[in-house]
């Protein structure tokens, strides 16, 4: 039997999630033996998944969104390490109640990379989603050397508002390490930089942006494309239209820049996990996240797993906080049958609450039709 599910957001974290399942397994058969994998997708748990994975945990001092310095971490295991940029840039990042959709800077993000370079990482895994942020990546290129500086050669603001004031992009100090390392880029989304389908249409609302930071925060990022294509030639122009381009506010862009590979964010993190192994000793698979709908099948970390265990023949089954999936969808996807928490629990403030011991009693339930 594999666990290797996604956190439920608010609720539980992966590893939880993997303790619960086999503490409800293991109710009805006691001495089941139970293999627990848990899986990200390259938002925010991620470097959690790899330190449970058996990666050491390395913990800095960076920058938060707003600039105030906080605890971040990143894994490490044989040169690899694990990035995550909402250690450092996420909206959980931000104090209470505080929104920065204008002003939050990924510059902590690039102090972790900086960090894993330190620590002589060799293959960087930069897992990108969950951000405060939509500043196309200038903040976390500015701690890697690059300068963005305005028509009186200071620089500009932080933020993706203060990309409106930009005269010039001086990449010549970026970290010269960075030519050397393996950077992937690590995704769920694949839009672009700017548009309709851009990085502050899509995702700027839920950021606090309203239409008018909208706006305001597309032309700013238009300019800095076309500032940048100005200093590093049409590239730049092209990586913006290039898929994970609009990732968390626009990180991606920047990791484009650097030479990073786009790949898909459980696709890469099953195998940086170690995920092929325990699939092949695994009877049955359990996957799942907190919410089983349209955008798990966008590439989530349950639809990587099913996709994963299908090939390889293995049945899955999903625990889930809210099913928004009708059958023909799961099988389609490759999973058997999901089994929400609201299906013992029809109030969903209490799932939310009590997602602990009501995961146990779907765990056990899994147990009963596919075990007993």
């Amino acid at each position: 039997m594999l666990v290797a599910a996604d956190k439920f957001k608010g609720s539980l974290t992966a590893v939880e999630v993997a303790e619960r399942v086999t503490a409800g397994l293991r109710r009805v058969v006691p001495d089941l033996v139970v293999e627990a994998l848990p899986v990200a997708d390259g938002g925010d748990g991620t470097v959690a998944a790899a330190v449970a994975a058996g990666f050491e945990r390395r913990a800095v001092r960076v920058a938060g969104p707003l600039g105030d310095e906080v605890t971040a971490a990143f894994a490490l295991r044989a040169g690899t390490a694990v990035v995550e940029m909402a250690e450092a840039s996420g909206l959980h990042r931000l104090p209470a109640g505080v929104l920065a959709p204008l002003t939050a800077s990924t510059y902590g993000s690039g102090e972790l990379l900086r960090a894993a370079l330190d620590a002589g990482a060799h293959t960087i895994v930069f897992g990108v989603g969950g951000s405060a942020t939509t500043d196309g990546g200038a903040g976390m290129l500015t701690a890697l050397g690059a300068r963005f500086l305005g028509e009186d050669g200071e620089p500009v603001p932080p933020g993706g508002s203060g990309l409106a004031r930009l005269a010039r992009a001086d990449l010549s100090g970026l970290d010269p390490r960075l030519e050397s390392v393996s950077l992937v880029l690590a995704g769920d989304v694949d839009n672009p930089l700017t548009g309709p389908a851009g990085a502050a249409a899509v995702y700027g609302p839920q950021k606090g942006a309203s239409p008018a930071d909208v706006r305001a925060l597309d032309a700013a990022l238009a300019h800095y494309v076309k500032v940048l294509a100005a200093e590093a030639g049409p590239r730049a122009a092209e990586r913006a239209t290039a898929p994970g381009a609009g990732a968390a506010g626009g990180v991606g862009y920047g990791a484009l820049l650097l030479g990073a590979r786009f790949r898909s964010g459980i696709g890469f993190m099953l195998d940086v996990l170690g995920f092929a192994p325990a699939l092949a000793r695994a009877s049955l698979v359990i996957t799942g996240e907190g919410a089983l709908d349209a955008q798990t099948l966008r590439g989530k970390a349950p639809a990587g797993v099913a996709a994963a265990a299908r090939a390889a023949g293995k049945e899955v089954v999903a625990v889930c906080g809210r099913l928004a999936l009708a059958e023909p969808a799961l099988r389609k996807a490759g999973i058997t049958r999901a089994y929400p928490l609201t299906s013992v629990e029809p109030d969903a403030a209490r799932c939310i609450a009590e997602a602990g011991p009501l995961l146990e009693r779907v765990a056990s339930r899994i147990a009963e039709d596919f075990l007993a």
